[in-house]
């Protein structure tokens, strides 16, 4: 509620990376965008309403090529994730110690989840994100991608007015999307989907 408005952080945050701000419209958002190689990554924010409340969120989203159709999930262990795996849901180790221990990971393939998280900067700036839900989805919803492309996502409750941590974000997509790239999951060619 006090301090610099999201406007003024994000422009901010243009400034200090070269990213663009896109004015918004009636019925859209202001966002961020920057690139990297190909891709184009899109930070904004969005609201969802319970009905009686609306929780607003930031994301960041990347479409890319995905030919293998590789997937996962990593969010941050909480009481309710631990109560979830002992119940049998999906937890998969990756053999590295701090991040089996403080993530949930999910995916498609666990050789290919070990591969991923093979990266040390790639750990380092996801252990750097006090909450994190980072994943690849299929597709944006009501938007129809292509059966080649695929979506990384991140998204966090509130809205992000901090400058250093959104730039560790936007580091953390290029890194995801390169070691996606290395091991197979991504192609460096722009996909035909525009946010």
């Amino acid at each position: 509620m006090f301090g610099p408005s999201k406007e003024e952080i994000w422009r901010q945050l243009c400034a200090e990376t070269g990213a663009d701000y896109v004015q918004g419209g009636f019925w859209k958002g202001d966002k961020v965008q920057a690139t990297h190689d190909e891709w184009t990554i899109t930070l904004d924010s969005y609201a969802v309403s319970t009905g009686k409340t609306t929780m607003v969120f930031t994301r960041l989203r990347a479409p890319y090529i995905n030919p293998d159709h590789f997937r996962f999930t990593i969010y941050r262990r909480g009481f309710f994730s631990d109560i979830a795996k002992g119940l049998g849901m999906q937890d998969i180790e990756v053999g590295h110690k701090d991040l089996d221990r403080d993530f949930i990971i999910k995916g498609t393939e666990e050789s290919r989840l070990r591969a991923l998280f093979d990266n040390p900067r790639l750990r380092e700036l996801i252990a750097a994100q006090p909450q994190i839900h980072l994943t690849v989805k299929d597709n944006e919803g009501w938007v129809a991608f292509p059966a080649d492309t695929d979506e990384l996502c991140f998204h966090v409750q509130g809205i992000i007015k901090d400058v250093k941590r959104l730039k560790l974000l936007f580091e953390l997509f290029t890194e995801t999307l390169d070691q996606l790239c290395r091991i197979g999951s991504a192609y460096e060619e722009a996909p035909k989907v525009k946010l």
